[in-house]
């Protein structure tokens, strides 16, 4: 266990989380610099809200680095229950344990239990992780591919950032970790989660505050390029897509035209390296029909 050192005593306000933000290269709007300072000094989670690779992850690492706090990482998916989130018990261990045990003759039966459930053979899942990780960050990400049954057990523990286990008690944080909540919006996360939480809606930037993330992320590209490739992005943003592509894309379509040893780009090496930012057949179907010297000529990119 780290040091119980509560981060919000280092904080004094939104503009100075803005700025150890900006300090790792993730750029932040008035609204969420407040919500990431609130979250800080209230203890709240704050729920991200977004379409993918619009920043919410990112926004997790950013906090840890800014916070000098690691960041521990629970990976929702469809059919997550407590004993993979929480803790479990190393049953090989137990065995082992065991089989030693009466090999060396002990008898007593309620030594052999105690010993068998102590806390050295308990193993931390990430939850329990970041109970007893102080501080720290604690993303959940993709909270809206679990189920309705974890969703109230995720509630029930960050109401009271504690957990009761039956045979070693109630383990409870001294300083609660920072908690990032991360959806896609595949389904709709229930309102008494949403309503512990901080919320903040993550939309697609517009390409001034765009461009600054990729070069602020990429220093070393071109200023032409990432000029460029961020001018074909907005465009692409605007047409009927099934997965529009978000500032991570962005980022990669950059570094793999920079990975080519291009300083600036035409319409010919975008189709060639669209599978950097478009994922699906029919979304570069539709990007190949657009007259994309039109859009570069047209910002004078």
């Amino acid at each position: 266990m780290t040091h119980k050192h509560d981060p919000s005593a280092d904080i004094d306000g939104p503009e100075q989380v803005r700025a150890r933000l900006e300090k790792t290269g993730y750029l932040v709007d008035d609204g969420l610099a407040t919500a990431c300072f609130l979250a800080v000094r209230l203890h709240r989670p704050i729920f991200c809200e977004g379409d993918a690779g619009v920043g919410k992850t990112a926004l997790a690492s950013a906090l840890a680095e800014a916070l000098g706090a690691p960041l521990i990482r629970l990976q929702c998916h469809e059919g997550i229950d407590a004993s993979q989130a929480l803790y479990d018990w190393d049953f090989p261990r137990q065995l082992l344990h065991l089989r030693a045990a009466e090999a060396a003759g002990v008898t007593d039966a309620d030594r052999l239990e105690g010993e068998l459930y102590a806390r050295r053979f308990l193993v931390a899942r990430p939850l329990l992780k970041a109970l007893e990780t102080q501080p720290s960050v604690l993303l959940v990400d993709e909270i809206d591919r679990a189920d309705d049954e974890f969703e109230a057990f995720l509630l029930e523990l960050l109401s009271e950032f504690s957990v009761t286990i039956p045979e070693l008690g109630t383990l409870r944080a001294e300083v609660p970790p920072v908690v990032v909540l991360t959806s896609n919006r595949t389904r709709e996360v229930h309102d008494a989660l949403k309503r512990r939480c901080l919320y903040h809606w993550f939309d697609h930037p517009g390409f001034a505050r765009e461009l600054a993330i990729v070069r602020r992320r990429l220093p070393g590209v071109s200023a032409r390029l990432a000029e460029q490739v961020t001018t074909l992005v907005q465009a692409l943003r605007a047409q009927d897509l099934l997965k529009p592509p978000g500032v991570a894309e962005t980022i990669d379509w950059t570094q793999a035209l920079d990975a080519l040893g291009a300083t600036e780009v035409d319409a010919e090496l975008a189709v060639a390296t669209l599978g950097s930012v478009l994922k699906y057949r029919e979304d570069a179907e539709r990007a190949k029909g657009l007259d994309l010297a039109a859009v570069l000529a047209a910002r004078g990119a």
